[in-house]
């Protein structure tokens, strides 16, 4: 499994960044997708996950009504839309595929073959 995260960056605290995670060598359509983040020297932290569907989504308390995942299942990408950024939001953030109902307890539960590689997220003050 390939997964690839993108579209981090520098951003200014409420601005916005959309994040991409494209899907290599594998059919994702028939499992979930999550988005995990990861701050220096802090454990995983489950932000957000979709069912294969890509008809239910799941979100933290620390991101619900600020982020939106999506998927499209032509391009095999998913997305996670931020918006209202804050200082700490700043971290490395992946993408991976995910069981729904552990993801915010155990992200990126199956494993790191299941993870892209991260895409920093940095919001300054």
């Amino acid at each position: 499994v390939q997964l690839q995260a993108s579209g981090g960056g520098l951003v200014q605290a409420g601005g916005s960044l959309r994040l991409s995670c494209a899907a290599s060598g594998f059919n994702v359509d028939h499992y979930a997708e999550g988005w995990f983040r990861q701050a220096p020297g802090k454990e995983r932290e489950g932000l957000s996950c979709i069912n294969a569907d890509g008809d239910t989504t799941y979100y933290a308390d620390s991101v619900k009504g600020r982020f939106t995942i999506s998927r499209d299942k032509v391009k095999n990408t998913v997305y996670l839309q931020m918006n209202s950024l804050e200082p700490e939001d700043t971290a490395v953030y992946y993408c991976a595929i995910e069981r729904c109902d552990r993801f915010l307890r155990e992200p990126g539960s199956y494993g790191k073959d299941y993870w892209g590689k991260g895409t920093l997220v940095t919001v300054s003050s």
